[in-house]
Formats: structure tokens, sequence, C-alpha cells
């Protein structure tokens, strides 16, 4: 299996129009960029009524595995939130009222490299929630829209009380009887 090539760039435009290189892992795109890099993936161009007049909008562009199409919802929007119901056999209740409206966008991934203005580094929502320091809106938000990230790296699998290794075959697991 081959690895998929991300574009080096400062942003979702750079990164279609003219990135710095392409690269499959941070340390390339570190090596390409010269400075720190953080993946991630951004909308970009206009929003689309329809997912086909944005395919035919983009035509070739959605060839890349990381170029796609994406269903958004439209700013001003609200979107009902729904409770549990468990009534007449049904866990949720049918929704009420229109959807949303929504629009289709090219979301492009790529390493963004970072700046002062956009760090690679937020604080994690868990360290956040356990300080118990009141957040704004905005910062809020910017907690529920990063991707999720490990606390700590993970450990290796422990071998239990009735599994060997075998000494020829150190990378087995054997279940011992």
């Amino acid at each position: 299996m081959t690895a998929i090539l991300y574009p080096v760039a400062g942003n979702a435009e750079q990164a279609l129009a003219r990135p710095l290189g392409l690269a499959a892992r941070e340390r390339e795109a570190t090596g390409l960029a010269g400075e720190a890099v953080v993946f991630t993936t951004d909308p970009t161009g206009p929003a689309f009524a329809t997912r086909a007049a944005a395919a035919a909008a983009y035509g070739g562009l959605l060839d890349e595995p990381w170029r796609r199409l994406t269903e958004q919802v439209l700013p001003g929007q609200t979107v009902a939130r729904a409770e549990p119901s468990f009534a007449d056999g049904r866990r949720w209740p049918l929704p009420k009222g229109e959807p949303p409206r929504t629009a289709w966008r090219l979301m492009v991934s790529y390493w963004r490299i970072a700046t002062a203005r956009r760090p690679i580094e937020t604080p994690q929502a868990r360290k956040a929630r356990r300080a118990r320091q009141p957040l704004d809106t905005a910062a809020l938000r910017a907690l529920t829209t990063q991707p999720l990230r490990p606390v700590e790296p993970q450990q290796p699998l422990d071998i239990g009380l009735f599994e060997v290794r075998p000494p020829d075959a150190p990378h087995i697991v054997m279940p011992d009887e």
C-alpha cells in the first residue's frame, strides 16, 4: 500500500495552487517547510447547493485523495437538539421542522506550516475541563473542533498469565495450557 502524499503549504488555497512540495509524513513535511508543521483539513472555495454542481465545478481536482467534497451546515442555521424519548418503540423521536440548509465545499487535507496566528498546540479539552476555568464561546468551539490527541503514548500490550512467546518466534504470543 502506498502512502498518500499531502501538500505542504501555509493554507488550503496555497495547498491547491502552489504547495512547497508533497510529503507523506510529518518529518518529510518539516524538512520541506523548514519549520514546524501540523496536519489539518480546511474548507476552500465557494459553497455549492448540490454535490453535482460542486463536482462539475471542480472536475479533475477530485482525483486526489486529499481533496474531497463534504456537505456542511450553512452559517446561521441551527440543528435541533434531540433527547432520547423511548416512546412508541423508538429510541429517538421523529425530526421536527425543516432540516438545516447545507452546502457542498471542497475540503483539502494538507501539512500546514505553523505560524504565530495558528499555532500547533491547543490545550486538550480534558485538561481545560479539569482546570475548571471559565471558557468563552470561541474557546469552547475551538476545543470541540480540534482532533482528539492521546494524553500519553500507548503502552505495549501485556502478555497474560497463560500466554508465552516461543523462543524461535518472539513476535508471536501463544496460549499456554
